[in-house]
């Protein structure tokens, strides 16, 4: 019997020992059952209410594969907290043929599934309801709710029993003098644009010692956040204003903003840094240069359909790594240089001239008759040749299987007709390297993935039609926005690389592995070097112009 053993602890205040004793004692079990240990998996400080855990997943691919047939578990709450998650994962547990099985429940059932998730998901809701009202008794005492934000320092004290005092904090100076700078440049007119090149020029640290950036001062009237906003600076405690929620499909926290009414507010004045006078010039500042910002679903903008752009999220920046932003209607710059000024990438592209360049260099290279039928017809041999050797191997071990239990009956059939003891223990010895020897293939066949089908013999007039309308849907305004996303699952990432006075372009995905093979292909035999379906799924990257070449801009 195969088993896995899965372990997990929540929070970074637990420790590392708490992964280690949950599987020794699965492992006790395991050993009392007479189970085989095949492989244990864990998550440290990651939290039960969420599947997206990478030993998890690891563990329910394993499981689909074959693996185990056996999930062992300290408690179900340790494999999640989640009513749904817990559902699912039995699931598909379930139609693996895998058992699960905790030392608190024994064999999990549907009637554990049921009862059980519900009783975790409601220690979850109770165990945030009682630190709710813990941290709100904190506010209303004048302490700190939670979190740190620049400006102050956290006080750190210790009751007469040796327990943490906690909420309690005190004005850091040096900071403070940053957060009035701050509030003055920002009455004498500059923008948190200029606020925040100014700071990072002089080497100033941010918030958490990250760069300054514009929406760090600016941030949200509305949420309270942005030093501009942050309304302890006037003496003022806000608790409650945000209420965190998990999206089920990305496992992250968004925020929601809470109705005023349930909002706590406590006057702490010996937390100033701002006067009253000029707090409230700068509300006025804001609201006259309509910095206030709506909710998500709020913003007038949102109901327009504004088309999304062929390479909208995917341009980076070759000097910092940061992103490209539009810094006019259609002109790109990177993000990073303008609006916190430590990239010197000052080098800025059209848009449409950028989208044009790469269509065009792709559509050339890649319809080119003579390479993509050496292309096609190298990858497709190649591939196929691998995809049989490999299914050529698990034939084999399959086939020696049962020759292997034939030989076995033989060697014992020989044992008991035997009553030379000598020639017993000879049988005995090939018996024991048979077994030793069926044992490794079974594991082997259990941990083998099937290869996928063999590629088609006409893959380049395939792929060559493919080309041809992708491209032509790219130009149609009707096809172009489904185009479009095809386009984007083929290309990670456009780098643009200031060169002088010149800008390169460097793409990273499959299209970019594409031609890599294409400024390759008078070497073929770029394709074995970790396999020929790795080397064009790679993430390599390819400087557009080496077997490219791509069009520069002059700015």
């Amino acid at each position: 019997m195969k088993v896995a053993l899965y372990a997990r602890y929540s929070s970074d205040n637990q420790r590392d020992a708490s992964i280690e004793d949950q599987l020794r004692l699965c492992r006790l079990h395991a050993e009392k059952q007479g189970w085989t240990v095949v492989d244990s998996y864990t998550d440290r400080a990651i939290s039960g209410a969420s599947l997206l855990r990478p030993g998890l997943q690891e563990l329910i691919s394993d499981a689909m594969r074959g693996k185990f047939v056996v999930v062992l578990a300290e408690a179900m709450d340790r494999l999640s907290r989640d009513q749904e998650d817990i559902a699912g994962l039995f699931k598909r547990m379930a139609f693996s043929g895998v058992r699960m099985v905790t030392l608190s429940e024994g064999d999990v059932t549907h009637l554990h599934v049921g009862l059980k998730g519900t009783m975790n998901a409601l220690f979850l809701k109770d165990l945030a309801d009682k630190t709710r009202r813990g941290l709100r008794g904190r506010v209303e005492d004048g302490k700190s709710g939670g979190g740190l934000c620049f400006g102050y320092d956290v006080v750190k004290q210790f009751a007469s029993n040796g327990e943490p005092i906690r909420g309690n904090r005190t004005i850091n100076e040096a900071e403070a003098v940053v957060v009035r700078r701050i509030f003055a440049d920002y009455l004498a007119g500059k923008s948190s644009r200029a606020i925040a090149f100014e700071l990072n020029k002089e080497g100033a640290p941010g918030p958490q010692g990250a760069e300054w950036g514009p929406s760090t001062i600016h941030g949200n009237p509305k949420r309270g956040v942005g030093i501009l906003n942050n309304e302890l600076y006037v003496g003022r405690l806000v608790w409650n204003r945000l209420r965190y929620l998990k999206d089920p499909d990305t496992g992250k926290r968004v925020s929601r903003l809470n109705p005023e009414s349930e909002w706590v507010i406590q006057e702490v004045p010996e937390m100033r840094i701002i006067n009253q006078e000029v707090w409230d010039s700068v509300k006025a500042r804001q609201q006259s240069l309509a910095y206030e910002t709506s909710e998500p679903g709020e913003n007038a903008l949102n109901k327009r359909r504004r088309p999304k752009h062929l390479f909208a999220g995917l341009v980076k920046c070759g000097r910092c790594g940061g992103g490209y932003m539009m810094i006019s209607k259609d002109l790109l710059g990177c993000a990073t240089s303008r609006n916190k000024g430590t990239c010197d990438n000052r080098l800025n592209i059209r848009r449409d001239a950028l989208e044009a360049s790469v269509l065009s260099g792709l559509r050339t290279h890649l319809m080119e008759p003579e390479l993509f039928k050496e292309f096609c017809d190298e990858f497709t041999r190649e591939v196929n040749r691998l995809r049989m050797e490999r299914g050529a191997g698990l034939t084999a071990m399959r086939d020696e299987l049962p020759r292997i239990d034939r030989e076995l009956d033989k060697l014992m059939k020989l044992i008991l007709a035997s009553d030379d003891i000598d020639a017993s223990k000879r049988v005995m010895k090939q018996m024991k390297e048979l077994e030793t020897r069926k044992e490794d293939l079974e594991k082997a066949l259990a941990e083998a993935v099937e290869p996928p089908p063999l590629l088609h013999p006409n893959m380049a007039e395939i792929y060559r039609q493919r080309i041809s309308t992708l491209y032509e849907s790219l130009q149609s305004e009707d096809g172009k926005a489904e185009a479009a996303e095809v386009f984007r699952t083929l290309v990670d990432q456009v780098t643009l690389v200031p060169t002088e006075d010149e800008l390169a372009i460097v793409l990273r995905g499959d299209l970019a592995a594409l031609l890599r093979f294409a400024a390759n292909k008078k070497n073929p035999d770029v394709l074995s070097e970790a396999g020929a379906l790795g080397a064009l799924l790679s993430q390599e990257s390819l400087v557009a112009g080496t077997g490219f070449e791509p069009v520069t801009f002059r700015l």
